[in-house]
């Protein structure tokens, strides 16, 4: 007997737009005018399992829908594309600007406000590791909007692609090379994993009380927002940040045109004043 197949339908411009805004409004990302194949390809499971048979019928459910159905479309459509060591250049920049005047007595504080799955808060979390000892005077604090993604960086389990940037010495002394049926992953250790928290909050909306920061990494998010967006988020962190603490953006990202009370001192990095 003949396998079933299912016909992917197309996404209609009503579909589309009402998708589009819904994402705009939960999640502050606009899609554009041009992205009905991405939204088709991450979406269209949602439609089989739901028995429909139109991108119409899908959206009229998520518009109305106020439960998990609205959740689980926000996590499929965000886009969560990182790796270990991305953008080496801030690594650098955080030992020499930040740690190496950084005061001893003082717990340093970072959030990777951008986390996605874990690799950009695990590598920061080395290089304080690595700087700090056994003082372990430090704390992470990651978080992302897409709830399935911070389930990953908690349990910090990772195949072993796209980890060659990862500095030697670091490898041997905070990852486990996975054995049995992990063959081929590699595993955080505790150490870090201690000291580097997750937790699930959406940007555009008003943040929760998570304390103040010396160094917030806001990297290859931005460029999903629109202007007016971008800089409500921008103003929400900076005010978590401390007096002189750094902001570091991706480096195909740009603040300018906005007034912003930072100033820019380095590639895509920004002091507080």
């Amino acid at each position: 007997m003949a396998a079933l197949h299912f016909k992917q339908p197309e996404v209609s411009s009503k579909a589309y737009k009402l998708i589009r805004e819904f994402i705009y409004n939960e999640a502050g990302i606009d899609l554009g005018e041009t992205k009905q194949m991405l939204v088709s390809s991450r979406l269209s499971k949602r439609l089989r399992y739901h028995q429909l048979d139109s991108f119409d019928q899908y959206a009229n459910l998520l518009i109305n829908n106020q439960g998990i159905e609205r959740k689980i479309a926000i996590d499929l459509l965000t886009t969560n594309e990182t790796y270990f060591f991305r953008e080496a250049e801030h690594f650098a920049a955080l030992k020499k600007l930040v740690l190496d005047n950084h005061p001893a007595e003082q717990k340093f504080r970072l959030w990777s406000a951008a986390s996605s799955s874990g690799e950009e808060a695990y590598s920061i979390a080395m290089v304080l590791d690595d700087y700090f000892g056994v003082s372990g005077k430090w704390e992470i604090f990651g978080s992302d909007i897409n709830s399935l993604v911070i389930e990953k960086a908690k349990k910090g389990l990772y195949q072993c692609l796209r980890i060659d940037a990862i500095p030697p010495n670091f490898l041997r002394n905070y990852c486990l090379k996975g054995r049995g049926e992990y063959e081929g992953f590699l595993l955080i250790d505790k150490k870090l994993k201690h000291n580097t928290h997750f937790s699930e909050i959406n940007l555009t909306k008003p943040l929760p009380d998570v304390g103040m920061f010396d160094v917030i990494f806001l990297r290859n998010v931005l460029i999903y927002f629109d202007a007016k967006t971008k800089e409500n988020i921008i103003r929400s962190l900076i005010s978590k940040l401390r007096p002189k603490g750094l902001l570091f953006i991706g480096h195909s990202e740009s603040l300018k045109s906005m007034d912003l009370p930072i100033d820019l001192i380095g590639p895509t990095t920004y002091q507080k004043r």
